[in-house]
């Protein structure tokens, strides 16, 4: 099927969605004086409440003309709590909030978090740009009380498309404690367009699929699951990516227990650091973004595996940390009791009883050699995946899936579907596929949203920024004498589409 491209009309004449000034004290709880009822049409209903659509609500909010509504199924906004350790840091600055990039002055940035909790003196002497996950879990969760488009403890069950009225059919189901007497119980709610930010899921390779869960588990589960670590010998992390460096320190960190050793496997051919040179970061740009997007599929998909350094290495501060605690540890001769694997795969994993050892089934690549690792337990710091929710199932006929299954996803975040579905599915964090590294990177979120945003109102939500990047990606115009030239009337065309 070829996705259509209709103009999108203009959405006016509806009610705006605002939350009222008194937040300055953080009592927890959302304006509902001003929230909308369960009734009525939707311009854009969100399915999930991650970081990406609470940016996509957060932008949204400032839209008299945008009527929105976000159902998440979790009882509050959580992000990655499993991770949520002391001393582990965003790896972006502070300003890759919900709305900074695009808009500065919004009430839902991070300054205006801190204004509202009085740390604007206390950020102010911390001179960081970096600041801690535990606080950017809060900053959101702030947000997301307080916006009155955002309602959790609501599952969303099913989509349906009515061609007759043009509308999306949404089914609703309450969870939780949200179950009883609550006013979306059992409803159907209509919607112009669609958002898809549900996020991904854990990845967990087949090799470990039957292994105990009490002793294997992923990473996202670390902090809750760690204490249950903390009585045995024998400890193995897989994977090298930053998730799986932050736990490899998190157990490194205080006394060896006696006994204990670690082990620390993965594919990749070094424990390397992320790029995070000034120039290579230009590939987390709009500019980046919209290049990838214009390749041909097939190099897109050749070109993802080699930019792992990019978005699953590490960053600096903390290999340089893992290596100050191992160096700690062997001082005045002391065992390091931890062993580092670069460039080996698991092929299988076998388990003696529910509680018994471990075996893993290695390969060391190069060598091409086979040998076998006896643990007590394994975190799995192998990635997350995206996934097609079944609550697309109904219309899953109306969309254009790839030769891979996958969203086929124009350079607007748009699904393609049949010609009979004249409302758009948007999605966030689905598209690595489509638009390269930058989709799951929190830098981008706020820019994503925008460009969301500004197809839903026609080009008139936010101003989108004008290329910005000194890279040069692909071959320079013809006929440019200067390249701040060329990049200066690119400028001037995105915005004059943006806002004619």
């Amino acid at each position: 099927m070829t996705p259509p491209v209709p103009a999108t009309p203009h959405i006016q004449g509806m009610s705006a969605t605002r939350a009222t000034e008194a937040d300055l004290a953080d009592t927890g709880q959302a304006d509902t004086a001003h929230a909308p009822s369960p009734g009525g049409v939707y311009d854009v209903v969100g399915v999930g409440l991650g970081p990406f659509n609470l940016s996509l609500a957060a932008l949204a909010d400032s839209l008299p003309s945008v009527r929105a509504a976000f159902f998440e199924q979790e009882p509050a906004f959580s992000w990655h709590p499993g991770l949520l350790l002391d001393g582990t840091t965003l790896q972006v600055p502070f300003l890759a909030d919900l709305v900074t990039l695009i808009d500065p002055t919004s009430r839902w940035s991070f300054l205006s978090y801190l204004r509202a909790h009085d740390r604007l003196f206390r950020f102010y002497f911390y001179e960081r740009f970096h600041i801690p996950r535990r606080e950017y879990d809060a900053y959101c969760r702030w947000v997301a009380r307080r916006l009155t488009s955002t309602h959790f403890g609501i599952r969303v069950d099913a989509v349906h498309w009515d061609a007759d009225a043009g509308l999306f059919r949404v089914a609703l189901t309450p969870c939780g404690s949200a179950a009883g007497g609550n006013a979306w119980s059992g409803r159907v709610v209509s919607a112009r367009h669609l958002v898809l930010g549900i996020g991904s899921e854990p990845s967990v390779p087949p090799a470990f699929a039957g292994l105990s869960p009490d002793r294997a588990f992923h990473c996202a589960h670390y902090r809750q699951r760690r204490d249950v670590l903390a009585a045995l010998s024998r400890i193995t992390v897989v994977g090298s990516g930053q998730s799986g460096a932050e736990v490899v320190a998190d157990l490194l960190r205080g006394p060896a227990p006696l006994g204990r050793h670690l082990t620390w496997v993965t594919r990749t051919p070094a424990f390397a650091p992320m790029e995070y040179s000034k120039l290579g970061l230009e590939q987390f740009t709009p500019d980046y973004v919209r290049y990838f997007h214009g390749l041909p599929q097939r190099r897109k998909d050749a070109l993802l595996p080699a930019q792992w350094q990019l978005y699953k290495a590490i960053d600096a501060d903390t290999i340089a940390e893992i290596y100050d605690l191992l160096y700690e540890r062997t001082v005045d001769g002391g065992d390091p009791a931890a062993t580092l694997l670069p460039g080996v795969g698991v092929e299988a994993a076998n388990q003696n009883g529910e509680h018994g050892e471990i075996t893993l089934d290695c390969r060391h690549r190069d060598q091409d050699q086979l040998f076998a690792l006896a643990t007590d337990a394994v975190v799995l710091a192998t990635g997350y995946t995206a996934r097609r929710p079944g609550l697309l199932s109904p219309i899953v006929d109306l969309l254009d899936l790839d030769r891979a299954g996958r969203f086929a996803i124009d350079d607007r975040y748009r699904v393609a579907t049949a010609a009979e579905v004249t409302g758009h599915i948007y999605v966030q964090n689905a598209e690595l596929h489509t638009h390269g590294v930058g989709a799951p990177d929190l830098g981008l979120g706020a820019w994503r949203s925008a460009v969301i945003l500004d197809d839903l109102t026609g080009g008139h939500a936010h101003r989108l920024p004008p290329p910005t990047a000194f890279t040069t990606f692909g071959p320079p115009q013809p006929a440019t004498s200067a390249h701040a030239a060329g990049q200066g009337r690119a400028g001037a065309a995105l915005l004059d589409e943006a806002h004619p």
